[in-house]
């Protein structure tokens, strides 16, 4: 190949950029090969980095279109050469002004070479057997030469997407969780000062717009951090506070059980053989104050899908924990045996609680026969099974330890 032009046509300058983008095409060793659809994908992941427009990425493209082989190798094969009409077509018809600030811009940004002509022509000269001697158009030269930075900043974009979105996704999780525990404590009257928690989180602003960057996110995610712990301290403490003294639906809970074992012994005398409830008795059941019903769906969320309109009350629970029993293959009487040592409230969010952890636990039924023996020896207590669950939860206080 014989010497090149190195400045543009006519009354466009030569700027530092075409000087810079000249030197480094020389620098590019002879024996590189780039896959041009390869560094068009990186470029186009990286286009912020580079400053490109999209319009620029369309032309770019029609320009690798003019280059018959997916290989690109330094010589005069990689000077195309196409006439103004035909770019525009491969590039979907941009104006001619569109097209001259596109091909402006890849020129500017170091991309591809104006290899101009004496007249301003752009053609190839051929020399004996039909190769090309010299050619006069845009050289892609430069794509070659900067492919591996290429690929680094498409790796770093990548990456600072990826991270992003973690954030965005420990938001969502965070701001979910703070304020459904905030309500669930503030509407089930456990002791503590929910309304300036509930004043901090509405200080902490709304979701973050998708254009916020990682630094906007990470000072989000972290300040929601430190309420979430506060938030769950006082939930925890508010429980264990609630558990240190006898309640009401204790006394009451107590009552249902003996109730139950009455009604279970009366028609064992009456039939003469044990007998297996066809469905929950429809006497209404009343929710312990320690733990509401929003608490327990919040650390037990999957047996709502065991109903067919959601669980809104108690007596909805009760009645999918019965068809859990059947599902996890838990016989009637150990059932019979856990709602009368636990009482029938108790018994369903415990059925709860192991359906979270049903494929760590090996045999429900004799799970749920050692949980019994626990209540009825009066160690069993379902606060620290509740926080086990949360904190289990993705994004919860547990997971967050384990990631670090």
């Amino acid at each position: 190949m014989t010497q090149l032009a190195t400045t543009p046509f006519g009354r466009r300058p030569l700027s530092l950029a075409m000087v810079a983008a000249q030197a480094t095409a020389k620098a590019c060793p002879d024996d590189a090969v780039g896959h041009k659809w390869r560094i068009f994908r990186h470029l186009t992941e990286a286009k912020e980095v580079f400053g490109v427009s999209d319009r620029a990425l369309a032309v770019l493209s029609a320009l690798l279109t003019f280059h018959p082989d997916t290989a690109l190798v330094p010589g005069a094969d990689l000077v195309v050469f196409p006439s103004n009409r035909e770019l525009a077509v491969r590039a979907h018809g941009p104006a001619p002004a569109t097209l001259r600030r596109a091909l402006g811009q890849l020129v500017e940004a170091g991309l591809i070479l104006r290899r101009d002509s004496p007249n301003g022509k752009r053609y190839a000269r051929r020399g004996e057997g039909g190769s090309i001697d010299q050619a006069f158009g845009f050289d892609l030269t430069p794509l070659v030469a900067r492919a591996a930075e290429f690929e680094a900043r498409a790796g770093e974009v990548r990456a600072a997407a990826r991270a992003r979105a973690r954030l965005r996704e420990e938001i969502s999780l965070h701001r979910r969780d703070i304020a459904k525990t905030i309500e669930a404590g503030s509407a089930s009257g456990l002791p503590g000062d929910w309304g300036r928690l509930a004043a901090a989180f509405t200080g902490t602003g709304g979701m973050p717009p998708r254009s916020a960057d990682l630094a906007r996110l990470e000072a989000v995610a972290a300040s929601l951090r430190v309420l979430r712990l506060d938030v769950d301290k006082l939930l925890t403490d508010a429980i264990k506070s609630e558990e240190s003294s006898p309640t009401e639906s204790q006394v009451e809970r107590h009552h249902q059980s003996s109730e139950s074992e009455v009604l279970l012994e009366s028609e064992r005398t009456l039939r003469g053989r044990p007998v297996v409830p066809a469905a929950i008795p429809a006497a209404p059941a009343l929710a312990p104050k320690a733990y509401p019903l929003g608490l327990v769906l919040q650390a037990c969320p999957a047996i709502a899908d065991y109903t067919r309109h959601g669980i809104a009350t108690w007596r909805d629970l009760v009645a999918a924990a019965g068809v859990v029993r059947g599902m996890l293959g838990i016989s009637p009487s150990t059932w019979d045996d856990a709602v009368a040592a636990m009482g029938e409230i108790e018994a369903a969010v415990t059925m709860a609680a192991i359906l979270e952890r049903a494929e760590a636990i090996r045999s429900p039924g004799g799970y749920l026969r050692r949980l019994t023996e626990m209540a009825v020896a009066g160690r069993y207590s379902l606060g620290p099974v509740l926080m086990a669950l949360m904190r289990a939860r993705p994004g919860g206080e547990g997971s967050a330890r384990r990631r670090a």
